[in-house]
């Protein structure tokens, strides 16, 4: 079955980015001069993800109205013949249908938001796209798993390799390397302390699942940090179906983390031809004083 639609949780309350989050919803921080939720959702499109499920909570109408039309802003610029940003915000209002939202009415956690979509996916494989996870690659993470779904068919999550003593800020696998970038999953533990974790081998924000993670996550059984975990159930899945990892090439940025985002900046800047020169003069001189 084709991956049609894709689950994005969006309720939390971006806490860590307290002021510029107080009346702004995280997901709309910009990268360069893109709010981190249109990464993620052109990701989806380009994988050829049909469905946007949104799964917000207070706070969210701007991320809303960024991808809604916006009468105002286009006719002031095909009044200046801004032709090419017109262009741009027409692109982002995708055909009617194409996007959907639910309420997470209580912060729970990542498995109980996506548990909230379950009536809205029904039972099809799904993708979960984490926006504060934004990975610069020439290969869309997205898309490669679609491909490795349909061969393996069977949930996939997208992991990387961290630093041995950062475990305790990720679900973290037991797993046997099957290829170069595929490892089947034996087990998994969420946040697991150094001297606990089974590898540093760890799950970031891209997933398919199938909808059998939908029973498991209904069970509602808090883990870490007193919410339901996602890294729970898909090890509660495991005794009834494998699970894959794809361990993606490009570099990830955790734009939930301060440092993070502003590297994200720089690093997607420096991409930009209109930017780098001026970027790379500055660097070079602040350099001076470190």
């Amino acid at each position: 079955m084709k991956i049609k639609k894709a689950v994005f949780p969006v309720a939390g309350l971006g806490t860590r980015f307290i002021p510029a989050t107080k009346a702004m919803a995280k997901e709309m921080l910009p990268v360069v001069d893109k709010p981190l939720i249109q990464y993620a959702v052109e990701e989806a499109f380009d994988a050829g993800i049909e469905q946007i499920i949104f799964v917000t909570g207070r706070g969210k109408k701007a991320l809303e109205d960024h991808f809604d039309r916006c009468f105002e802003v286009e006719l002031t610029l095909k009044n200046k013949g801004k032709e090419e940003l017109l262009e741009q915000i027409q692109e982002l209002v995708p055909k009617t249908g194409t996007i959907v939202y639910t309420r997470q009415n209580e912060p729970l956690g990542l498995g109980h938001a996506i548990w909230c979509a379950r009536d809205i996916v029904g039972d099809e494989p799904f993708a979960v796209l984490l926006a504060d996870d934004l990975i610069q690659t020439g290969r869309p993470v997205l898309a490669e798993m679609v491909k490795k779904f349909d061969r393996f068919r069977a949930s996939i999550a997208a992991v990387m390799e961290v630093d041995k003593d950062q475990t305790d800020k990720y679900g973290i696998l037991d797993a046997s390397q099957l290829e170069n970038n595929i490892f089947r999953i034996n087990d998994m533990v969420e946040k697991p302390n150094p001297e606990e974790a089974p590898s540093n081998l760890a799950i970031i924000g891209r997933y398919i699942l199938t909808p059998n993670i939908f029973k498991h996550l209904g069970k509602k059984e808090k883990g870490a940090g007193g919410e339901i975990q996602l890294t729970d159930a898909m090890k509660s899945l495991l005794k009834e179906q494998p699970i894959f990892g794809y361990k993606f090439e490009g570099t990830r940025f955790d734009c939930g983390d301060k440092a993070g985002f502003q590297m994200a900046n720089l690093a997607f800047a420096l991409e930009r031809p209109d930017l780098r020169d001026k970027l790379i003069r500055f660097i070079r001189e602040i350099q001076k004083d470190f």
